[in-house]
């Protein structure tokens, strides 16, 4: 389960290995291992054995045979589709999101839905429905949100590679977290349907150890699908080929300044200085710039549009099963949220969508000048399991903190632009160390190319948390 999906497919297509075997393995793995990682809501076993039987030597599908998971944000058909909330109750869709029907195509068997809090909110994984999903490198602390089940998995060896998505920073703070590989691509790249077709935030992807199968993933699930509102241009090249390219001579800029007032944790910090160090050691033009995102009012704004979409989700869990949206079915924070969208209107949401397109211009100026942006990951180290919590008295208060811990993200979601986090490094108390390095619009071959590099330069993939070896 630590070897590269791509890897693992060649010995199925070779016959050096079964499917049956890899999937089997992955089951073991997460039944020792989810008592105390806590990564799962639903293992499909019989039905990953299942599919794994019927794949066979030869398949001549990039990943035929490989166990993957999928985070609970993405319908898969036959199985419990809950988004962490009570008011979905036991809702079985009956069709797959396209994300999941391009994994099904590539040859992968699912073999279950992984733990995120409720509608994906908070940036860390502890949904009162499920319980807290951990990290597998300090069970104490969180693997991070919302794809917090999805990077325990990976980072324990539950499986090998999983689905993830990412609204507000939610593939890149997991991997962070948890040192993993998380990437994500350029507005419009991989489609969000059949469900929905134009979506301003959120973009689906995958948690990986490797550069290389990160973009051997995008190949996968990248472009448009029938009734798309707007994608993004088809890259040059696959990204597979650009990811294994020198990057040549780049010029990159270095800020830590968050957009929200935040106290950046000086591992942090000393990640980024780190990082700056060896791109300037590979050959690139490295230099700070003073970064024009700090804004008064940039929060309240993101969280009129971030706030519009979860209310919709606990309309939708209402309406599949045929009730009303409650206190007693959405948690506190979750609630908060969709009492605040009752007194707003649609011109107050695209209101606050103008004012983000405006502040999306400030941010993309800078890469006039930069190839490259590198930034913390996150602000603090992985929080402790409960310090954030969307049942407590002051929810708000929770939501307003969750921004302080992971204040780098949010920002390339609101942009648009590709952005990837890499485990470049560990940590004086062990944990990994993730720092983010941001593209220009569409651009994620370049942000590939010199990760790898970087990869190639301090090589993490063999990094593996005590719980996973035991």
């Amino acid at each position: 389960m630590f070897k590269p999906a791509g890897e693992l497919a060649a010995l199925v297509r070779s016959g050096e290995l079964r499917s049956r075997e890899l999937v089997e393995e992955s089951l073991q793995r997460i039944e020792a291992l989810q008592p105390e990682l806590n990564a799962f809501v639903h293992v499909d076993a019989e039905g990953a054995l299942a599919a794994a039987e019927a794949i066979g030597p030869g398949d001549p599908r990039p990943f035929a045979g490989v166990p993957i998971a999928i985070k609970d944000t993405a319908a898969v058909a036959g199985m419990p589709y809950t988004m962490g909330s009570d008011i979905f109750g036991d809702f079985v869709p009956q069709h797959d999101s396209f994300v999941v029907r391009r994994l099904r195509d590539a040859g992968f068997v699912l073999v279950g839905k992984t733990n995120m809090p409720e509608f994906g909110i908070l940036p860390v994984s502890e949904p009162r429905r499920f319980g807290p999903a951990r990290n597998p490198w300090d069970t104490e602390r969180t693997p991070g949100g919302s794809s917090g089940g999805a990077a325990s998995a990976v980072a324990a060896g539950m499986v090998p590679i999983a689905h993830g998505s990412d609204g507000g920073g939610s593939i890149r703070i997991p991997a962070a977290c948890c040192g993993l590989v998380g990437l994500k691509a350029q507005r419009g790249r991989i489609s969000r349907g059949p469900e929905q077709g134009d979506d301003f935030l959120v973009q689906d992807g995958v948690l990986t150890r490797t550069v290389a199968e990160t973009a051997e993933l995008l190949d996968v699930l990248a472009g448009y699908e029938t009734g798309d509102a707007t994608w993004a241009p088809p890259p040059a090249e696959p990204f597979a080929v650009a990811a294994a390219r020198e990057p040549g001579k780049l010029r990159i800029g270095v800020s830590t300044l968050a957009p929200i007032d935040a106290e950046l944790d000086p591992i942090c910090e000393r990640g980024v200085r780190d990082a700056a160090q060896l791109l300037a050691a590979l050959g690139h033009d490295v230099e700070r710039f003073e970064a024009p995102w700090k804004t008064d009012d940039v929060l309240r704004t993101f969280t009129a549009v971030f706030g519009t979409p979860i209310a919709a989700a606990a309309f939708y869990g209402g309406l599949v099963t045929g009730r009303e949206p409650s206190a007693e079915l959405l948690e506190p924070l979750s609630w908060t949220f969709w009492e605040g969208l009752q007194g707003r209107s649609a011109v107050d949401y695209y209101l606050a969508r103008t004012q983000l397109g405006a502040f999306s211009r400030q941010i993309v100026a800078v890469w006039d000048d930069y190839d490259v942006v590198l930034l913390p990951s996150l602000a603090q180290r992985p929080l402790r399991i409960g310090e954030l919590d969307p049942c407590s008295d002051d929810p708000w208060d929770d939501f307003r903190r969750s921004g302080e811990f992971t204040p780098y993200t949010a920002l390339f979601n609101t942009s648009g632009q590709p952005a990837i986090s890499l485990p470049l490094y560990h940590g004086d108390d062990g944990l990994p160390v993730g720092v983010q390095l941001a593209g220009r619009p569409a651009d994620e071959a370049t942000l590939l190319s010199l990760s790898a590099q970087l990869e190639a330069a301090v090589p993490w993939a063999e990094r593996r948390p005590a719980l996973a070896t035991a």
